[in-house]
């Protein structure tokens, strides 16, 4: 197995970016969103997890001002339980924290307890629940509002 490398994404990493997505939600977001936040978006910071050339892992972020939004999070799930998601949190927080950036906030389902786990790893709170969040699926899903002081 290569070197894990997280690197800002580009347009270049797309199609990788996409195949990760598909694989992990059931409502993936399209070529043109993720296009529009790499290119359009000034308040955007997105990174990839490569293994080699391979996208297997991404995390997109929204900073403004002092304030980080984590839009979205994936691992390709052949890649999974390998810390890869670690290390995508490791960098965003140190992004951040280079950034002057006071606080990152997220949104996760209710039921994923690994995320949750991981998020509080790194010093995060549960800031309450965003009723039906997710409608993806056959049932809609709360989500747990979680967020961290960086100062």
């Amino acid at each position: 197995m290569s070197e894990l490398k997280i690197v800002p994404m580009e347009v270049a990493h797309l199609a990788g970016v996409l195949e990760v997505e598909k694989q992990s939600f059931n409502d993936p977001w399209t070529e043109e969103i993720f296009h529009h936040e790499v290119t359009n978006n000034p308040f955007a910071y997105y990174v990839v997890a490569l293994q080699g050339e391979e996208v297997v892992a991404y995390c997109g972020t929204w900073i403004v001002f002092e304030d980080c939004q984590i839009t979205n999070v994936a691992v390709h799930p052949a890649n999974r339980g390998q810390k890869i998601g670690d290390a995508l949190m490791r960098h965003v927080i140190a992004h951040c924290q280079s950034n002057e950036v006071d606080r990152i906030s997220l949104e996760v389902r209710v039921s994923n307890e690994v995320a949750q786990n991981l998020y509080r790893k790194y010093g995060f709170q549960d800031g309450g629940i965003r009723k039906n969040y997710y409608t993806d699926g056959p049932t809609t899903e709360d989500a747990l509002v979680m967020w961290v002081e960086l100062t």
